[in-house]
C-alpha cells in the first residue's frame, strides 16, 4: 500500500523456470499477490539465445524443444496451483526469445506493476560469460523487482 492506502501492485509477474530458486520466488510472489489482491501472471521464457550452438553441437531436435516447452508448462503449472491454494488468480504465459528482453517487454506491454523472479547466484567468469537474466531484468526494468535467492 502507498500512502494513500491505494494498492500500487495490481499485476504480478512471476518469471519462472522451474529451478529451486525460482520456486522460491513464486512463494513470494504468490504471498504478495495473495496479501495485495493482485493478479499473477505466470511467465516461462523457452530460450533460443544458444540455439544456434545447440542445433549444431547438440543436433537440437523437435523433441527437445518439446521437452523445453513441457519444463515451462510444469514451472508454470505450479504457480497456479500455489496461487489456486492461495485464492490467486494466475495466467500462465509462454514466450520464446531471450529471457530477459522477453520478460522485460511483456512487463511493459501489459502493465505488470512488480516483477519475482528467482536467481541462479551464478558467480565470477561463468556470470562475466553468460551473464544474468535476473540482473538484466533488474538493470533494465522500469518496474520494481523482487529477486529470490
Amino acid at each position: 500500500m502507498d500512502k494513500t492506502g491505494e494498492n500500487r501492485f495490481k499485476k504480478i509477474l512471476i518469471a519462472t523456470d522451474g529451478s529451486e530458486n525460482a520456486e522460491k520466488a513464486v512463494s513470494y510472489g504468490i504471498e504478495i499477490a495473495r496479501a495485495t489482491g493482485a493478479e499473477v501472471y505466470a511467465l516461462h521464457v523457452v530460450s533460443t539465445e544458444h540455439a544456434g550452438t545447440a542445433r549444431t553441437v547438440m543436433g537440437w531436435t523437435k523433441a527437445f524443444e518439446e521437452y523445453l516447452a513441457d519444463k515451462g508448462e510444469a514451472a508454470t503449472g505450479h504457480v497456479e496451483n500455489l496461487g489456486k491454494e492461495a485464492g490467486v488468480k494466475v495466467e500462465s504465459v509462454y514466450l520464446r526469445g531471450s529471457p530477459a528482453e522477453k520478460i522485460l517487454e511483456y512487463a511493459e506491454g501489459s502493465n505488470i506493476d512488480l516483477i519475482v523472479m528467482g536467481t541462479q547466484g551464478i558467480t565470477g567468469v561463468k556470470r562475466f560469460l553468460i551473464g544474468s537474466v535476473a540482473e538484466n531484468v533488474l538493470r533494465h526494468s522500469k518496474v520494481p523487482v523482487m529477486i529470490v535467492r
